[in-house]
């Protein structure tokens, strides 16, 4: 049966019979005893599934359609869990969990103490190696094949699936080139789901039909035996190797590519023809790694608002399937992220030397409109957090004021370029730090919980804690007038929703600003120290004690004076921060303090010494003991 014929049946079949046909599905082993002509119908109940359920939790939607008849072919070809399957990054594995056993778990999906959005290992047996970041599959799958190849486990396979979008990060190429080292018993898949033609798209059926042909065993083995014929006469080898060479790359441009670090390349393949992918695979199994299968597939493929536009929903909250996402009527705050938007705009504006730099995250870090109108001064360097910050410093070496918009998260990936390429050369750049704190149902890989920790260490590096929507624009200005390297760190989402005053003012590099003053008597005393987003989350705690509040700001350079006026009038200090507690914003505090020889008593509040699971981050902030009842509570505890 062809795939159209397949395709007619799953359109036969109604909603409920496709439901049931997952609900018999709790693991491989059930999906493996299904006839190879069904899988498209359970291809199509798992895009329903999909799309019910995630409109109802939120996530990663349309790389996971697009991946549905991989992670079908690639369970019902490998004996997984033995064979390994890494996916990177990890959006597109929905359908993996719902095959292996997470069906009904996924009503949690992302959700506080429910199944995370990414590949988990202590979530499941079937999640080979935990992701969320970019790049890192091939990596990891190839260490396990070595591993198992030294352990004697030589039949076992490791597949590493990695989008076209994800080739671009320099961890991928480099794994690429140790791979090709290897020859023999190591059991490696590299498939290279490619969805936005990032890489030439497949020449026709032609191509697709010759892939197959030249993946069977006998075929393989031919090749090999020519080899050692021809071998040994070196003119004969020589062409040989030419035209093998030209003929895949005539069928395949993409192979140029492995074919120089010497990996043996299968593809372009229809990445939605789940039994000719199941034909595919069974043929690669027969072989030896590493290998690398270039399938295509379409990101959003069955549900058509998001094949219109898989950018909207890739990343998607609650929303009617029905009638899709619909335009959201304009909140009345801005997020951090617009408010930055705005300023990068007007600022480029008045100075043509400022120039804009993402690692892959345009839309995410408000850069959409500053691309439309200042193209010429824009980059999107792709998936190269450690390739934006050099490059950065670069532009900075030859007169260019370069900001590099990334997450908290993300900046940990170019730390050492951060270090040596930018704060050793005292360069001026500045950095605007998006998704600094907790971030909510991305979770553990995603929270901006160690930003303050690794930047503040760093001699000539100024940290910039904005508490609210003025403050940001206030510090903002401010940063962009130092000819240093420069960190603004701001939340996701949300501020308290202060107006915004500010246009091109700035304030003093270090100065803090007093928002109330105690008037209670001595002995209970308190002065709140308090770093971004802790400002205006602690406010009503210091009105409820009657407790001094300092909008801190800098975290470096520190307020000393104000640290140890703070000290001196008061009889306990409380230092806050939406960030981790050890090396943060309060160790800064307290190393000034004993500097001095003060012994003022003081709570240090912040992330606990953890990974911070997914879940509300309202909840998250609770269980961190951020939230303001877990404060006040612990502050008149000190008190009494």
């Amino acid at each position: 049966m062809d795939q159209r014929d397949t395709t007619q049946v799953a359109r036969m079949l109604t909603p409920d019979e496709r439901k049931e046909m997952l609900e018999s599905i709790n693991s491989p082993a059930d999906l493996r005893k299904l006839p190879v002509e069904e899988l498209p119908v359970l291809a199509r109940a798992l895009r329903d599934f999909m799309v019910e359920s995630v409109s109802k939790t939120g996530g990663h939607l349309s790389s996971s359609l697009g991946a549905t008849e991989l992670a079908i072919a690639l369970h019902y070809v490998f004996n997984t869990p033995e064979d390994a399957i890494v996916w990177d990054v990890g959006h597109q594995a929905y359908a993996h969990k719902i095959l292996t056993g997470r069906r009904d778990a996924m009503a949690t999906l992302r959700q506080t103490d429910g199944i995370s959005g990414f590949p988990k290992r202590s979530e499941s047996p079937y999640d080979a190696f935990g992701t969320a970041h970019s790049s890192t599959s091939i990596s990891a799958a190839l260490g396990m094949a070595v591993a198992d190849s030294l352990n004697g486990k030589k039949d076992r396979w490791h597949i590493a699936v990695i989008g076209d979008g994800a080739l671009t990060g320099g961890m991928a190429v480099e794994a690429l080139n140790h791979a090709g080292v290897y020859k023999k018993d190591l059991k490696l898949l590299i498939i290279l789901n490619d969805n936005d033609h990032s890489i030439s798209p497949p020449a026709g059926a032609l191509s697709g039909h010759l892939a197959k042909l030249v993946s069977t065993a006998p075929v393989w083995k031919a090749r090999e035996i020519s080899k050692s014929i021809l071998k040994p006469v070196p003119l004969l080898w020589d062409f040989a190797k030419r035209v093998e060479k030209q003929t895949v790359n005539f069928l395949s441009p993409p192979s140029t590519l492995f074919s120089s670090f010497d990996i043996n390349y299968f593809g372009p393949i229809d990445g939605h023809d789940v039994t000719g992918l199941v034909s595919f695979l069974k043929n690669l199994k027969a072989l030896d790694g590493p290998i690398v299968l270039h399938v295509k597939t379409k990101k959003g493929k069955g549900y058509k608002p998001a094949e219109d536009d898989p950018t909207l929903y890739h990343g998607v909250g609650k929303f009617d399937p029905v009638v899709g996402i619909q335009p959201s009527v304009a909140p009345p705050k801005k997020t951090y992220t617009q408010l930055f938007s705005d300023w990068i705009c007007d600022t480029a504006e008045r100075d043509k030397t400022l120039y804009a730099i993402t690692p892959a995250m345009r839309e995410g870090s408000g850069l959409v409109e500053f691309e439309k109108r200042f193209p010429e001064r824009y980059r999107d360097v792709a998936i190269a957090e450690q390739h934006a910050v050099t490059f950065a410093a670069g532009l900075a070496c030859a007169g260019i004021h370069p900001v590099v918009a990334i997450y908290s998260t993300f900046a940990q990936r170019a730390y050492d370029q951060i270090v040596h390429d930018v704060a050793i050369q005292n360069l001026p750049v500045l950095f605007a730090i998006d998704r600094a704190g907790l971030v909510g149902a991305d979770g553990r890989t995603h929270h901006g919980l160690f930003d303050i920790a690794f930047l503040r260490s760093l001699p000539n590096m100024t940290v910039i804690t904005p508490s609210d929507e003025n403050e940001m624009r206030l510090l903002l200005n401010t940063a962009w007038t130092l000819q240093t390297p420069v960190a603004v760190r701001y939340p996701r989402g949300t501020g308290p929703g202060a107006e915004v005053t500010a246009d091109t003012e700035t304030v003093e590099i270090g100065k803090s600003k007093t928002v109330r003053t105690t008037s209670a008597p001595k002995g209970k005393r308190v002065a709140i120290l308090a770093f971004g987003s802790m400002v205006w989350r602690l406010t009503e705690v210091a009105e409820a004690l009657d407790a001094t509040l300092v909008d801190m700001r800098f975290v470096k350079p520190l307020d000393e004076e104000a640290v140890l006026k703070a000290a001196a009038e008061h009889d306990l200090l409380v230092t806050a921060e939406e960030g981790i507690k050890a090396g943060g914003a309060g160790s800064a505090v307290l190393e000034v303090l004993s500097e001095a020889g003060q012994t003022t008593r003081t709570l240090i509040f912040g992330i606990p010494d953890a990974f911070i699971d997914h879940g509300n981050t309202e909840v998250l902030m609770a269980r961190s003991g951020l939230d303001p009842a877990h404060v006040r509570a612990k502050i008149e505890a000190a008190l009494s």
